[in-house]
């Protein structure tokens, strides 16, 4: 059981940093606020035997309760998990969540740096680390939170040019994080996590790269086939030199054909005769 006078149980290092930054001071209630106490009290006992049923108060493992008596924060900060007792019309419970939250930021239009249109859509995990801060300094933590990662997403990549945005995503993903992380620390929000998660551009873009890209590969494939060619007549010219050189290349050349042909097991074979008997004929 856990009383709300004592306050929250042990938290991490970063928890009692951000706690120690916002401290609430506990204000004087005054005379008449006294009076309101004693009279909550009095009903307590007066009706105790239904009492417990409207001043317990159960907190889950992973919740943090915020007690505001008379509209100020009780001395402790938040109370939780656990049982604790609270004054019936005079204190007024707000219940945080401390797990981690994740949404979902919307597609958002950007203009690019280099005037280009793209629709970019990303996730932001977030937590509720000082449930007091996320009570006392913002109406909505969420909803701030959310439209806070919308005009973050929008302004940081609208710095970023379409090239950058498609080969950077994780350190434009790491930077929006760090960014959102400060701007929310006064609401005791920690965010953990930001990925962009798609980005897609217009279609007519999207057949202007793929054109270019199928043109750029048809200029490499040319490229390659005209080294292919130039390297093919070298090595033909050096054959041709070497035949040049020794006649009787030549005549095992033309038997390497033949027995080529020969291997394919065609009904015709071709033999070809030698040039120089054809001179000794030529001759007579």
């Amino acid at each position: 059981m856990v009383d709300a006078e004592k306050g929250p149980g042990p938290s991490n290092a970063h928890q009692q940093k951000s706690s120690n930054n916002n401290n609430y001071e506990e204000h004087d209630v005054g005379f008449c606020g006294a009076i309101l106490i004693g009279i909550s009290i009095l009903l307590c006992v007066c009706f105790f035997p239904l009492a417990p049923f409207f001043i317990i108060k159960v907190v889950a493992q992973y919740e943090k309760a915020v007690i505001l008596r008379l509209g100020c924060i009780r001395k402790g900060g938040a109370a939780g998990p656990g049982l604790f007792f609270f004054l019936p019309c005079v204190d007024e419970i707000h219940v945080v969540d401390m797990r981690t939250i994740s949404f979902d930021v919307p597609p958002q239009e950007i203009l690019t740096k280099d005037s280009v249109t793209v629709t970019v859509d990303a996730v932001v995990y977030f937590r509720i680390q000082d449930a007091v801060s996320s009570v006392c300094n913002v109406d909505n933590v969420k909803t701030a939170t959310r439209l806070l990662a919308q005009t973050t997403l929008r302004n940081m990549l609208g710095t970023k040019s379409l090239s950058e945005i498609l080969s950077e995503r994780e350190e434009i993903s790491n930077s929006m994080q760090q960014t959102l992380d400060v701007a929310t620390d006064p609401w005791g929000v920690l965010v953990e996590r930001v990925e962009v998660k798609d980005v897609r551009l217009p279609q007519n873009l999207q057949r202007a790269m793929a054109a270019e890209a199928e043109a750029h590969r048809d200029a490499k494939a040319k490229v390659i086939a005209a080294e292919g060619e130039l390297n093919a007549s070298k090595a033909l010219k050096e054959a041709a030199d070497v035949i040049a050189e020794s006649p009787a290349a030549l005549q095992l050349r033309y038997l390497q054909t033949l027995s080529a042909i020969a291997a394919e097991r065609n009904s015709t074979i071709l033999f070809p005769m030698p040039i120089d008997m054809m001179k000794a004929f030529a001759g007579r």
